[in-house]
C-alpha cells in the first residue's frame, strides 16, 4: 500500500475563496501605487484569494473525493471587510509578506466547517494556530540570491483607499492546485462551488 501511495502523482493543494471582480480590479489598481517598494513582488491579479485550508501534498486520485467533502450544500458566501492598512507578516522589518486582514466571523465559521468535514473524510489535520481570515498582496525578495533572508522594505505600503472600505461576498469557493515556479507560485483551478448569498443579510 505505502509503495502505491509513493508512485500516485501528488498535487499541492489549497481550498480558497475567489474574489468578485471588482473587489479584484480596486486592488489591482491599489498594488500598482501601494507597493511601490522594490523588495516586494506583488501577487499577481489571478492569484488574489483568502486562503481557507492549505491541504499540503495530496494524491491526484483523491481531488474528486476531496472537492466532495469540502462543497457543502449548506455553505454561504460570507460578508468580508478588509482592513485598511497593510501589515507584514512575521511582524517587524523583515517580514516574508504583506497582507490585508480580512475581518469576518462568518468566513471563520465558514472555514470550521470546511476543516471539520475535511478531517471527518481523514483528508486534514488542523493546524493548532487558530484561523487567521486574510489576504496576500505583495510576497518580499530574496536579500541576495541564494538568501533565504528576506530583504528590508524601506517604503512601507500605502493603506486602501475610502471607497474599498466595504463589505464584499466572495461566492466561489474553489479547489487549486499549487504549482511552483522560481518566478512564484501558479494557481489552477480543479473544482469549484458558487456560495449562495442569504439575501435578508444585505438589507
Amino acid at each position: 500500500m505505502a509503495k502505491e501511495r509513493l508512485k500516485s502523482p501528488r498535487a499541492r493543494l489549497f481550498l480558497a475563496l475567489d474574489l468578485p471582480q471588482d473587489v479584484r480590479a480596486g486592488l489591482v489598481d491599489w498594488q500598482r501605487t501601494a507597493l511601490s517598494d522594490p523588495a516586494l513582488r506583488v501577487v499577481r491579479p489571478a492569484a488574489l484569494h483568502i486562503t481557507l485550508v492549505f491541504l499540503g501534498y495530496q494524491s491526484e486520485k483523491d481531488v474528486r473525493e476531496i472537492a466532495k467533502a469540502a462543497f457543502d450544500a449548506d455553505l454561504r458566501a460570507p460578508a468580508v471587510e478588509l482592513h485598511a492598512e497593510p501589515i507584514g507578516v512575521p511582524r517587524g522589518k523583515r517580514p516574508r509578506l504583506i497582507a490585508l486582514e480580512a475581518n469576518s466571523d462568518q468566513t471563520i465559521a465558514l472555514q470550521k466547517r470546511v476543516e471539520e468535514r475535511l478531517v471527518e473524510e481523514g483528508f486534514y489535520e488542523p493546524e493548532k494556530r487558530p484561523f487567521w481570515p486574510h489576504l496576500t498582496v505583495a510576497r518580499v525578495k530574496a536579500e541576495a540570491p541564494r538568501s533565504r533572508k528576506p530583504a528590508q522594505i524601506r517604503t512601507e505600503p500605502h493603506p486602501l483607499p475610502e471607497h474599498m472600505f466595504r463589505f464584499f461576498r466572495p461566492t466561489r469557493l474553489v479547489l487549486f492546485k499549487s504549482h511552483l515556479r522560481r518566478t512564484g507560485a501558479e494557481y489552477e483551478a480543479l473544482a469549484e462551488l458558487e456560495l449562495p448569498t442569504d439575501r435578508e443579510d444585505d438589507d
